[in-house]
């Protein structure tokens, strides 16, 4: 069964990187995981958490590669395109936003965001008196400070408008996989993701070797 498990493991993270072409990649350096689509970054953020963690196991193993058809591909791969694509969306993109909420000098301030984007000032606002908010294109009263909103398009271009949420709008199966990737990719404390060495306990993919039968002697 772990045999199972780890060659499809094995194949997905073959596929997340540029020389097999399995998927393409924006002039920016973005993974396109799902073409046609929209609000990649939350698919990119998933994506460089799993490379991440199976990098981890592979380290946990002592493994320093693993096999990709007739190749054999170095771990380090793995953790490299992890911070490659978390270092696009904290600003090394060709917008140079930083698609983090307060991160770095240049974020989004039009968050498609409820909380952020209606001031407290006393009144209070239905969905059809709120609207005014939702359409101004004053910068939010507040910001959702640590959030990633849903990021560029496939051509690398992001527009800063609340009205345009597949842009602004910030998602908790993006931002859950956005802190999980980070974890993972942290090397605070002189340790990776396996900190709590939750791989120790994973049986070796292979049989151990049995000891060698002790050395036969003739019952005389």
């Amino acid at each position: 069964m772990l045999r199972i498990y780890y060659d499809i493991s094995a194949g997905n993270a073959c596929s997340y990187l540029r020389q097999f072409d399995v998927f393409n990649y924006t002039r920016g350096g973005m993974v396109i995981l799902n073409p046609g689509g929209r609000r990649h970054l939350q698919y990119l953020a998933s994506t460089a958490f799993i490379a991440s963690l199976f990098a981890a196991y592979l380290n946990a193993e002592k493994v320093p590669v693993w096999k990709c058809g007739p190749q054999y591909v170095n771990a380090d791969e793995l953790r490299n395109f992890s911070r490659s694509q978390m270092q696009y969306i904290l600003g090394a993109n060709p917008s140079s936003y930083s698609f983090l909420v307060g991160y770095g000098t240049r974020f989004p301030l039009h968050v498609h965001h409820r909380a952020a984007s209606i001031p407290l000032d006393g009144h209070k606002y239905n969905c059809s008196s709120g609207r005014m908010w939702l359409t101004t294109p004053n910068p939010n009263p507040y910001n959702i400070t640590g959030a990633m909103v849903g990021g560029p398009d496939s051509d690398d271009r992001f527009h800063d408008i609340r009205g345009l949420p597949d842009y602004t709008e910030p998602s908790l199966v993006g931002n859950a996989a956005l802190v999980a990737a980070l974890a993972s990719i942290s090397t605070s404390g002189g340790s990776t993701v396996d900190r709590n060495t939750m791989f120790q306990n994973v049986p070796p993919l292979n049989p151990v070797t049995p000891a060698p039968p002790a050395p036969w002697k003739p019952n005389i």
